[in-house]
């Protein structure tokens, strides 16, 4: 396991590999953080930004319950608290979807309330707000396209159970190989095409300094690197 991509002793961010849980990890599937402990000796690790067991990329742990309190706190703050106090935290995503059948502007915002059934594991995204739904939101840019699919780049404005695939679903765009949000069929190789590119934190350690780290697909094949170029 070499998928650290950056470290100090406070927190560590990994590349993460599809197939790979950050926390709660089921039977046959890839305990990440024990994979980590195991590995490096850590005493303490524990998530902070929960990706799906499909999704790949920048996975955020902490190493202390100090760093865990802190990076909770900056991740669950309102945006307008975190901007003042510059605990504002950006997360994009990159993510190849079926190209919907309506035609949509190549970039806007989506706004929805999500609620999620737990039985099933599995978010849906409603126009309106009731008591049991939570607010979410991104953005979204369509940065070119294939000739079955688009590319887009994500900023994540909020954090929410399935948030990106729910949402983009709800708008017509179904992420390669995701059937539990509409996608037409899997992936041949397991996991979905999201990806998160990178992530922006302050650190733990100088609260007035920020971390950023950037990871490419741990999986680079024709399909990402038409994406990247």
């Amino acid at each position: 396991m070499n998928n650290i991509i950056f470290q100090n002793d406070d927190c560590l961010v990994v590349n993460k590999l599809k197939g790979e849980a950050v926390e709660g990890a089921k039977e046959g599937i890839v305990n990440l953080p024990l994979e980590l402990k195991r590995n490096f000796n850590f005493n303490f690790i524990e998530a902070v930004n929960r990706l799906d067991v499909p999704v790949t990329g920048c996975a955020l742990f902490a190493l202390n319950e100090n760093a865990l309190e802190f990076l909770n706190a900056a991740f669950a703050g309102s945006f307008a608290v975190k901007a003042r106090n510059n605990m504002n935290i950006e997360k994009r995503y990159w993510a190849i979807t079926e190209k919907p059948k309506n035609p949509l502007p190549e970039s806007g915002e989506a706004v929805h309330w999500i609620e999620t059934n737990t039985r099933t594991n599995k978010s849906f995204a409603y126009d309106k707000e009731t008591k049991d739904r939570k607010k979410a939101a991104l953005k979204y840019r369509i940065t070119g396209e294939g000739t079955n699919y688009l590319f887009m780049e994500i900023e994540l404005l909020s954090g929410r159970h399935h948030q990106i695939r729910a949402q983009l679903a709800a708008i017509g765009f179904h992420i390669k190989g995701d059937l539990k949000y509409g996608a037409k069929r899997s992936e041949k190789t397991g996991g979905i095409r999201l990806h998160a590119r990178s992530l922006s934190f302050p650190n733990p350690q100088k609260k007035d300094e920020r971390i950023e780290v950037t990871a490419d697909p741990p999986e680079i094949d024709n399909l990402w690197s038409q994406f990247i170029q």
